[in-house]
C-alpha cells in the first residue's frame, strides 16, 4: 500500500507542467506523505544574495559552517537527516526553532551539479525522520531531478539558444556562461574548472565586453534569448 502511494506521488512528479506546479506538489502531496510540519522545493539561482539585511537566522541556514545539514548536501549530492550526523539532542542547539526540530533534505541534481534541494521539518513533539523516509526521499530527489533534465531538454529543442551571440566567446568562456546560467557562483565555477576564482572574474568581465552587457543575468539573458530555462 505504501509503495503504491510512493509511486503515485512518483508519477505526479513527472506529469507537472512546470516549477510551479512542482513546488506546489511538494509542498501539499510530498509533505503529507512524510508528515511534514513545513515542505519545500528550493532551486539555487532563485535564492536572493545574503548581504547586510539579510536576517541572521536566514545567514545561518545557509551557512556550510554553521548547518551541518546543509553542508553534507552540498558536499555529497545525498539526502540526508539530522539524526544521521549529530547525537541526539544537538540539532536544537544548532537550530532552535520548534518546528524545525527535524530536518531531511535531498539534492536536486542538473548536468552533475548541486542546482537545488527539497525538504521537509517536522515539530519538536513529532517523531524523527528515519531510515524509510531517507529511501523515500532518494527516490523523489531522483524522479525530481530527471523532471528537470526532460524539461531542459525539450525546452532547447524547441527554443534553440542564440548562436550569433554564442559564437562571440571562446570554448573556455562558454562553459563559464552554462555554469553561471545554472545558478554558480564565481567560487563554484572555479572548483567546477579547475582554474582561481579571480580568474572566472576577469573572464566574466571579457564576456561582457563582447556581449555588451552589465550583469551575469543579461548575459544569460542574451545567450539564452530563445530558452526557456524551466
Amino acid at each position: 500500500m505504501v509503495l503504491n502511494t510512493l509511486q503515485s506521488l512518483l508519477a505526479e512528479i513527472q506529469n507537472a507542467s512546470d516549477k510551479h506546479e512542482l513546488k506546489q506538489y511538494v509542498k501539499m502531496r510530498a509533505g503529507e506523505y512524510f508528515a511534514a510540519k513545513r515542505s519545500g522545493l528550493f532551486f539555487l539561482n532563485e535564492i536572493p544574495l545574503i548581504d547586510k539585511n539579510t536576517p541572521k537566522i536566514i545567514k545561518l541556514a545557509l551557512s556550510l559552517e554553521h548547518n551541518p545539514v546543509l553542508r553534507y548536501l552540498v558536499e555529497n549530492h545525498a539526502p540526508v537527516h539530522e539524526g544521521l550526523l549529530l547525537p541526539p539532542g544537538v540539532w536544537n542547539n544548532i537550530c532552535p526553532r520548534g518546528d524545525h526540530a527535524h530536518v531531511m533534505t535531498g539534492p536536486i541534481i542538473g548536468n552533475g551539479h548541486l542546482i537545488g534541494a527539497v525538504g521537509f521539518t517536522r515539530n519538536r513533539e513529532d517523531s524523527p525522520f528515519d531510515s524509510r523516509n531517507i529511501a523515500d526521499l532518494t527516490a523523489m530527489s531522483l524522479h525530481l531531478s530527471t523532471w528537470l533534465t526532460r524539461k531542459q531538454l525539450q525546452s532547447r529543442e524547441s527554443n534553440p539558444p542564440n548562436y550569433l551571440a554564442i559564437n562571440q566567446l571562446t570554448a573556455r568562456e562558454l562553459q563559464i556562461a552554462e555554469l553561471v546560467a545554472q545558478g554558480l557562483t564565481n567560487a563554484e565555477i572555479g572548483t567546477e574548472l579547475w582554474i582561481q576564482e579571480n580568474s572566472v572574474k576577469q573572464a566574466l568581465k571579457r564576456m561582457f565586453r563582447k556581449l555588451d552587457v552589465a550583469s551575469r543575468a543579461e548575459m544569460v539573458g542574451k545567450l539564452f534569448a530563445n530558452t526557456n530555462r524551466i
